[in-house]
């Protein structure tokens, strides 16, 4: 049951237009202490995205995804995981480079590192469930390859770490950042967390509740607001951090989302319960995340910068998406009614 009233559509659009408010606000102490965080504890901010703001980030999808696959609703599951990954890439990435000052620069071990272990592990995940399952032993794998992956990330971090002992306080962090102590910058960010993850909350539940008083059918909105709901912290830390000139905050943010999304929340959710999906599911979502992934890799690889021209070229095709989804699962196979089944980040 949710907690704004379904059937007051002033009361939900009110509560809409307030949890944007709270989460521009919450994003932006989420962000500063994240910069301050890496500023005293001397860790590259496209690290701390990656691992720190990747996981709180995603905690709203790992929710969603794991009780709907206790529930046994593993299309919700795998489709909220795999769309995540797709609104995280085309539309918050997107929308952080049109609102970022100027041109998002990307390190070119970045991509080498993170970014091609992020295509290795969708195909991965494409072989696991080609086949229309994930076991649970596919899952246990997923997070044995995650958890290789944060050894990976502590121990490359240690050894940065020794070989620029003799350079000093690193000089990555804006002159203008002062962080203060290490205990107000975690407060922050725990704040900002906090008010993040409550506002997403509130929007998609008011959100769905308006949309079904203008009769919008259950499907579309489990395929649409579910996955950009969900998605919404990424997509306020992206903006915020851009628009503030950490651009590389926001990029870390996005590979470390997507990684956890595959494996953590897959991971986790078939581990838990082995999910069977239809394949027209797989076939059609699959190839868009990966050509999603490999679309911003390409343009942050050229120049080793990510332009506003690009930002718009990634939207564009987000819509794109977004219609052909419509078309192929409404237009073609008539209105699917989803569960009947509640929803919240």
């Amino acid at each position: 049951m949710g907690i704004i009233p379904q059937n007051s559509l002033i009361l939900n659009l009110l509560v809409i237009g307030v949890c944007f408010v709270i989460l521009a606000k919450s994003a932006e102490y989420l962000v500063e202490g994240a910069v301050g965080i890496a500023y005293k504890l001397q860790v590259p901010k496209v690290l701390i995205g990656i691992v720190l703001v990747g996981f709180t980030t995603t905690a709203p999808e790992f929710t969603v995804s794991l009780i709907a696959a206790l529930g046994g609703y593993p299309e919700i599951a795998l489709g909220n995981a795999v769309g995540s990954v797709i609104a995280d890439d085309a539309l918050a990435m997107s929308l952080g480079i049109i609102f970022a000052p100027s041109a998002i620069l990307v390190q070119a071990k970045t991509i080498k590192t993170y970014g091609l272990f992020l295509l290795g592990v969708i195909f991965l995940s494409f072989v696991l469930v080609y086949d229309g399952m994930v076991s649970r032993i596919e899952g246990i794998l997923l997070l044995v390859i995650l958890v290789g992956y944060l050894s990976f990330v502590f121990l490359g971090e240690k050894k940065r770490k020794r070989t620029q002992s003799d350079e000093g306080r690193s000089t990555e962090i804006f002159a203008s950042t002062n962080p203060g102590k290490l205990g107000v910058q975690i407060t922050h960010f725990l704040i900002g967390l906090s008010g993040v993850l409550l506002a997403s909350r509130f929007l998609v539940d008011s959100a769905v509740n308006s949309a079904r008083i203008f009769g919008v059918s259950e499907a579309v909105i489990g395929l649409t607001l579910v996955a950009i709901g969900t998605s919404l912290p990424e997509i306020a830390t992206c903006i915020i951090a851009s628009r503030k000139g950490h651009g590389d905050l926001a990029f870390g943010d996005i590979l470390g989302a997507d990684l956890l999304n595959i494996l953590w929340i897959v991971g986790a959710s078939s581990a838990a319960n082995p999910m069977r999906v239809p394949l027209r599911m797989i076939y059609f979502s699959f190839p868009i995340m990966l050509f999603f992934v490999s679309l911003l890799l390409l343009f942050s690889w050229t120049g080793h910068k990510l332009t506003k021209w690009e930002g718009y070229f990634m939207l564009f095709f987000y819509m794109l998406y977004t219609a052909a989804a419509i078309m192929l699962f409404y237009v073609h196979s008539g209105v699917i009614s989803m569960p009947n089944v509640d929803i919240h980040v």
